[in-house]
Order: structure tokens, then C-alpha cells, then sequence
């Protein structure tokens, strides 16, 4: 079928009708949709659509006020959320066995759960923190949930959200995310690191499955939300980086 032209002024209401046909019947899970983020106006959007969503987060409390804004926002959306902590090796495999466990195959992975950076900080598996959120976490969830997606019945899709700031970066240091060194650590690049794995991870599924499943990665854009920290209150997203970097913040986005 012939698809449509979007811009940057397209909502994401939009693209969903344009795509409904595609959408209609799809279970997608999506990880990282927090009010307010592109994981979650993701999973709304689509939700008007798919036969499922299943929505991830850390924080049970943000998960289940995501859940509740679809809910409202879609009458009758079929929305399930999923406590996953991408940031932990053994809750990645908690929650992939959970997936495992439900009746229904997964038509469309979309991984868009980051870290916000801040000052180095390594994980309880000893990874720095934006590589293992970014990259490592859901590199193991894909893994984990392959049976789920090579059970869907048609190609099953696998979307990583990169960005393009990976262009600006050197490549994936292996030694450095092995063993992370603090005394080298620079969150720009440990982000633009982490960017260029999402990039390297899509294509190399892609090859390896041989048309089993499609993968894909993208740069989505200029992005400006509200952002609600922990605290309290909210600013624009598009300024999120200054304001990080200026005030040491750690955020995560998942």
C-alpha cells in the first residue's frame, strides 16, 4: 500500500489513523512510557488500534498512572503493564519470563526506555548505567522474548529508539563496557555510546534473524514534553541536557 506523507507537524494521532489497517490486531510492547514521554504517547496513540499494549516501567506507581491516563484517554484499550528495570540483569529476566508466560505472541518490541546520564554511576551487574539501560538491558529482553516474537503470524518488528547524536560518537568502546572506568567517563559520550549500540544491535538482528523478524533503529526527532521530575514540578524537555548537565540531576526515563 501506498503510505502517506508525514512532517514534523504530523501528530501522533495522525499517523495512527493513517496506519490503523497495520496497527489493527497487533500486540506491541513499549518499553519506557512514563506520562508524558514518547513511549507513552506511543502506547496511547496506538492503543485506539492495537488488540494489545503492554506498557513497562520501574516505578510502579508512574507505571500504573500511565495506565490509567490510556485507560481514560482510550475506552476500551487493552492495556497491560509490565514492571520491568532495565538497569537489573535478574528483573529483565523476571519480566521477560512473565512475557513468556502470556498466552498471546508479541507482534511488535519497541524499545525506548534511557537513562537520563548524569555523573557516572554503574549498575548492580557493574555496568555503566546508560549503556545497560539503553542497550544491554534490552538486548537481554530481546533475547529472552524471542520465542514470543518469532510466534507472532506475520514478521515480527523490533524498534530501537536511537538518536542521531551516535554520528558524533566514536563507535562502541567493548573494553569500556566490560569494565567502566569513572576516571574516563564523559556522559555525552557514554550516551552517544550507547546510541551507536542501539544502532549496531537493530542491524545486526535484522541480519542474524534471516527475515524472521525485522529491526529496525531511529532518530526520533527534536523531542519537546513536559518532564516531571521527582520533586515536583516541570520543564521542557528540549533543555533537559543543559539542565542536566548544569545541575548533576540523575533522571532515568523508563
Amino acid at each position: 500500500m501506498p503510505f502517506p506523507t508525514f512532517t514534523a507537524s504530523t501528530t501522533a494521532e495522525q499517523v495512527v489513523d493513517a496506519l490503523a489497517e497495520q496497527i489493527h490486531g497487533r500486540n506491541v510492547l513499549i518499553t519506557g512510557t512514563s506520562l508524558n514521554g514518547i513511549g507513552f504517547e506511543t502506547a496511547r496513540t496506538i492503543a485506539k488500534y492495537a488488540n494489545l499494549v503492554i506498557i513497562t516501567g520501574y516505578h510502579s506507581e508512574r507505571l500504573k498512572l500511565s495506565e490509567e491516563t490510556i485507560r481514560n484517554d482510550v475506552p476500551g484499550a487493552n492495556v497491560r503493564p509490565l514492571i520491568l528495570d532495565l538497569s537489573s540483569l535478574a528483573a529483565v529476566r523476571k519480566a521477560a519470563e512473565e512475557v513468556n508466560a502470556y498466552p498471546e505472541p508479541i507482534h511488535v518490541l519497541i524499545h525506548n526506555a534511557a537513562h537520563g546520564g548524569g555523573p557516572f554511576q554503574t549498575t548492580v551487574d557493574g555496568f555503566e548505567i546508560q549503556m545497560a539501560t539503553a542497550h544491554i538491558g534490552p538486548f537481554l529482553l530481546t533475547k529472552l522474548i524471542a520465542p514470543k516474537l518469532l510466534a507472532s503470524d506475520d514478521i515480527a518488528r523490533v524498534v530501537v529508539v536511537s538518536s542521531i547524536a551516535h554520528s558524533a560518537g566514536t563507535g562502541v568502546n567493548l573494553e569500556a563496557v566490560m569494565k567502566p572506568k569513572p576516571e574516563k567517563y564523559l556522559n555525552r559520550s557514554a550516551y552517544e555510546e550507547a546510541k551507536s549500540a542501539n544502532v549496531l544491535f537493530a542491524a545486526e538482528l535484522s541480519r542474524r534473524s534471516g527475515g524472521t523478524i525485522k529491526a529496525y533503529s531511529l532518530h526520533p526527532g527534536g523531542i519537546s514534553i513536559s518532564f516531571v521530575p521527582a520533586v515536583g514540578g516541570s520543564y521542557d524537555y528540549s533543555c533537559f541536557y543543559k539542565h542536566h548537565a548544569e545541575s548533576g540531576q540523575q533522571v532515568r526515563l523508563n
